[in-house]
């Protein structure tokens, strides 16, 4: 990621930076890049942040499991808070080294929107689905002993049917679209708060608890607990993901057309 003249490096999410005159002025035009950053650093980012990702949605849903488990609805708060915390921390933490993606709807859209070079896109993605893989192995071994064993377990918890898929579509476009509009300020503890309440929200006003990402998706087979999606449940989980990207870009450039980023007056 770059600045334009001698300011310090941004705090920004979804590969979006803030001109040198931002420290003056909050409404400052953004500027789109992260040529600065060496590549296998950003992809390092992208790796670690997955993982961790995947490890707060599987880990704390064994954790819910464990300490709720008559109830199915405290289950999920359990799981959506600590889910939601999770996501303001790593974007934080990885905004101004690759844009925190962890996810490759989002990257996904930064290469449809011209930020990201195909190769640069792929990569991530490989980053993502590598991180989170390592991520779903760390959890199911911390949390062994309530598992039964086993770094691998192919999850049996099925998730089908049309209203769930419309609210993948949903959720995605949502997602999307906070971020969209979250980062315009340029800063990102305003991505990572909106981000983290989004999703935190979503998992209780979508019937599909709001995946909204394929890298989870594909991760959340390999843990057959609270958290987890069946083989057979993933593909269209994705498909419809990918779908909402797409509706998201429309939208996006319909929407943040103008290249005046939000003003902060606080």
């Amino acid at each position: 990621m770059t600045t334009t003249g001698d300011s310090p490096p941004p705090s920004d999410v979804s590969a979006t930076t803030v001109s040198g005159e931002t420290a003056a002025n909050d409404s400052a035009p953004i500027e789109l890049s992260h040529s600065v950053v060496p590549m296998y650093a950003r992809l390092t980012a992208e790796a670690v942040g997955s993982g961790f990702l995947i490890i707060a949605v599987i880990g704390s849903g064994i954790m819910a499991e464990t300490l709720s488990p008559n109830d199915v609805g405290l289950q999920l708060l359990e799981n959506a808070a600590a889910t939601a915390g999770a996501l303001i921390g790593l974007i934080i933490m990885f905004a101004s080294v690759s844009g925190a993606h962890f996810n490759p709807a989002v990257t996904l859209l930064d290469r449809l929107m011209g930020d990201m070079t195909t190769s640069e896109a792929a990569w991530y993605v490989v980053a993502q689905l590598a991180g989170g893989f390592v991520g779903v192995m760390a959890a199911n071994i911390m949390f062994w002993d309530e598992t039964g064993g086993g770094v691998i377990t192919i999850s049996e918890n099925q998730r089908d049917g049309g209203p769930q898929y419309v609210s993948e579509i949903i959720a995605t476009i949502g997602l999307l679209l906070v971020i969209h509009g979250a980062v315009r300020y340029g800063k990102a503890y305003v991505v990572a708060v909106a981000v983290g309440v989004w999703i935190g929200g979503a998992y209780f006003f979508t019937s599909s608890t709001s995946f909204a990402n394929p890298m989870v998706s594909v991760n959340r087979m390999f843990s057959d607990t609270f958290a987890g999606i069946a083989p057979a449940s993933a593909p269209a989980f994705i498909a419809m993901q990918l779908i909402g990207a797409l509706v998201a870009f429309g939208l996006i450039r319909v929407l943040f057309s103008s290249d005046t980023p939000a003003s902060d007056d606080s």
